[in-house]
């Protein structure tokens, strides 16, 4: 009996060391896109390499949870898929908010009209209307609604809403007019009214607003297109005792989100205003910023003083695009190529160039999300989801790239390569998720990661580099063994 017993451990053997391999390695999914080509291309073979970068993953280093990632509901891109046959609006819509898709589960829409629409407009058109007795969202009944709606039907999760105000209509301001000055303190409980009644008649739409910012970009657009001027100051004023009671009255239980401009030292001075007591926050759920501060850098120390100041309350990007040029159609080497510029690329000053400098765009995205997301941003949002070939409609010619290009003429769609760096963090990270920590040592590899509701983890990992790179990617005594192709971004699932 005892010999039985032997022979049958050591027969065993091979059975349980091939066990405990399968049991120390991690099971995960590979998906990329890549300058050679790839689209969210899932990869199952990994060739070995010689030198292999270390990555460990630490579960229990836990940061912010994640909101949400997505686009903008903007009338230019609810006009052009009006104009396009059915057979590309439900591609297009599916494409960013199917299971099939990128999933996106944040999203942003502008409150009156914007620059991407096609004239100026407000759903207060009549002067001195103080009741707002006039009010109307009928503007939007033909384009931004249908698209909502759409989109809604095409989401089986659904997805969150931001919106926002370029301006208050004219006759509420100081100077009269779409572009530029304040609004006037006389108008402070017309102007909280407003948002009211725009979150009462998109809700009677079956729409539900989850967030608003109080205005768009507070510190102007140079008066180039709509805007409204706010200090800091005037801002809590407004919110504190205007639309905060007003929200709160009427049953609102909306996110507000203060600022809603670029990142940097600027955003550090409405953060000390902001949150510097519980009586100046109090109505605030967070802050609102872009990248137009310069679209190379994100600006870590701003975005860490703002997390500082109130670790608990949203830190999230709402707007970002490649600006300042016309899109290339059909054309994914652009998208790959140092050719893109910014804003910024002609008029900064010298020491200032090295915020705008010449820039891939796949690039530029995908550093921007995984340095906000490294930085306790917990919601990151593009700007318009579908432009033409110009890269309007906009009334005051303020070309912009966006993911998704029509032909409306022609009834064509082109999915830059833009769409799908933006899919490898929407559709993988869901929101709930928890971002956490991790070791990488290789600078020249940008990582994230973040633990997702069901129990998998999403790492992102972006490849600037000329070359392939083998990776062991670890959880505690669990690893498995990848490579990401050069020149490309990578979303590993590591399945629960």
């Amino acid at each position: 009996m005892k010999r039985f017993r032997i022979f049958l451990a050591i027969s065993l053997m091979p059975f349980m060391m091939s066990f405990n391999v399968k049991q120390n390695k991690l099971l995960v999914e590979v998906f990329e896109t890549s300058a050679k080509g790839n689209k969210l291309k899932r990869i199952t073979e990994f060739p070995s390499g010689s030198e292999i970068v270390s990555v460990k993953l630490l579960p229990d280093a836990k940061f912010q949870t994640i909101t949400g990632f997505g686009g903008a509901f903007t009338e230019a891109s609810a006009y052009l898929l009006n104009r396009l046959s059915r057979k590309n609006r439900d591609l297009i819509l599916d494409s960013y908010f199917g299971d099939n898709g990128a999933r996106y589960s944040l999203t942003r829409t502008h409150i009156n009209s914007c620059d991407f629409s096609l004239g100026n407009y407000s759903y207060a058109p009549v002067k001195g209307d103080i009741a707002l007795e006039h009010f109307s969202i009928d503007e939007d009944r033909d384009d931004i609604i249908p698209m909502i709606r759409d989109a809604m039907t095409h989401s089986k999760e659904g997805f969150k809403i931001i919106a926002s105000p370029w301006t208050a209509p004219p006759w509420m301001k100081d100077n009269n007019d779409w572009r530029g000055g304040k609004l006037l303190p006389g108008y402070y409980d017309t102007w909280s009214l407003f948002f009211s009644k725009y979150l009462t008649e998109y809700k009677k739409e079956g729409i539900d607003i989850w967030g608003l910012t109080v205005e768009n970009e507070p510190l102007g657009c140079g008066n180039n297109w709509e805007s409204m001027i706010f200090s800091p100051g005037e801002m809590v004023d407004f919110v504190k005792n205007h639309l905060g009671p007003r929200l709160e009255a009427d049953g609102h239980g909306v996110k507000v989100l203060a600022y809603d401009q670029n990142r940097g030292e600027e955003l550090e001075e409405w953060v000390k205003v902001i949150y510097k007591d519980s009586s100046s926050s109090k109505y605030f759920d967070g802050f609102a910023v872009h990248w137009y501060a310069s679209t190379f850098d994100w600006f870590p120390k701003s975005l860490n003083f703002t997390h500082d100041m109130a670790p608990g309350r949203h830190l999230i990007q709402t707007e970002a695009c490649i600006d300042a040029e016309v899109p290339h159609w059909k054309d994914d080497k652009w998208y790959w190529s140092e050719e893109a510029t910014d804003w910024g690329w002609d008029w900064a000053p010298a020491d200032q160039k090295k915020l705008h400098p010449k820039y891939v765009p796949v690039y530029r995205y995908a550093r921007d999300i995984i340095g906000c997301m490294n930085n306790w941003v917990d919601g990151w949002v593009d700007w318009n989801m579908v432009l033409d070939r110009q890269d309007g409609p906009n009334w005051v010619k303020n070309w912009c790239v966006a993911p998704v290009i029509v032909d409306p003429e022609k009834d064509e769609v082109y999915f830059t390569p833009l769409y799908y760096t933006l899919a490898h963090f929407s559709k993988y990270i869901r929101p709930g998720a928890v971002r956490i920590g991790f070791e990488n040592p290789d600078p020249s590899l940008m990582i994230t990661a973040a633990l997702n509701p069901d129990g998998s983890i999403a790492v992102v990992m972006l490849n600037m580099n000329p070359e392939s790179k083998n990776i062991n990617l670890s959880i505690a005594d669990r690893s498995v063994e990848v490579q990401i192709s050069a020149q490309a971004i990578q979303t590993i699932v590591v399945l629960p």
